[in-house]
């Protein structure tokens, strides 16, 4: 199903959903402070916040990774067009509020996202959105609106901030990224940021893991193996690193690099 930007923004992004259940999206908004979330989001927002206190920092840590990587790939590299897998609700810092001159599409299975991108980005011909599922990579990109507005004849920054931790093993996480690789022109860019596991005891990753399966699947990974799913590809300086110590401009949260729990990292296909 494809949701085309559209002229009213007076629709009802709510109509239609469960609001019993919670929903990662959603408690990743309340992370960031934004209002887009019912009491089954908060209550299991707040339950992961008991069980690890500073995943609310290092959420606005992970919006502040893509800000920097965005402003990187659009300013520095030049790059026009993106391609965002797992966008998540709309709220502020928008892929293409931090790249204005770029055309962005925006990917997530949830068709609430595309409901409510449509009431807030009405009118932005640079913006489309496209309900999608990572672990169908061939059919995001075959889709008639995907080839319709990227050229594939240019580079693209294929953005995954915050994705491939709901895509465990069992659903073929490293069956996902390898397709958008292959159909992505010499030159484009991927981005990845992924909650680990090093440096936390297992209580505490099982009780994370737990809280977000009432939502949807959830695995945290090692760096070896977030550091697989860049393989083949020409890493930036500095690497696969903590996100607050990714081209850090001194706009933070204020946890250090072991505190935010989240990997980084930008690579370039050759």
């Amino acid at each position: 199903m494809v949701i085309i930007m559209g002229k009213d923004s007076s629709l009802d992004w709510r109509a239609g959903m469960d609001p019993t259940v919670p929903n990662s999206a959603r408690m990743y908004d309340y992370y960031l402070g934004g209002s887009n979330s019912f009491p089954a989001d908060i209550a299991a927002a707040r339950r992961l916040i008991e069980i690890q206190p500073l995943i609310e920092p290092a959420s606005r840590e992970n919006r502040h990774f893509l800000r920097r990587v965005v402003w990187h790939l659009a300013d520095d590299l030049g790059i026009r067009q993106f391609l965002d897998i797992g966008a998540g609700l709309p709220t502020a810092g928008n892929v293409h509020e931090v790249a204005p001159r770029a055309r962005v599409l925006y990917v997530d299975h949830d068709p609430v996202v595309g409901a409510h991108a449509r009431a807030l980005m009405a009118g932005e011909d640079r913006v489309q959105v496209l309900q999608g599922d990572a672990r169908e990579p061939d059919a995001i990109l075959g889709d008639p609106v995907t080839t319709g507005f990227l050229d594939f004849e240019q580079p693209i920054g294929l953005l995954m901030i915050g994705l491939l931790h709901f895509v465990p093993d069992r659903d073929g996480a490293h069956k996902v990224v390898p397709p958008f690789l292959r159909a992505l022109p010499p030159g484009s860019y991927l981005a990845i940021s992924h909650g680990m596991t090093d440096g936390f005891d297992a209580g505490t990753v099982d009780g994370i893991s737990q809280v977000y399966e009432d939502a949807m699947p959830y695995q945290l990974r090692t760096r070896l193996q977030i550091a697989a799913f860049f393989d083949g590809l020409e890493m930036l300086e500095p690497g696969l690193v903590p996100i607050t110590e990714w081209r850090p401009d001194g706009v933070g949260e204020g946890i250090t690099a072991q505190e935010v729990g989240v990997l980084g990292g930008v690579a370039r296909i050759p």
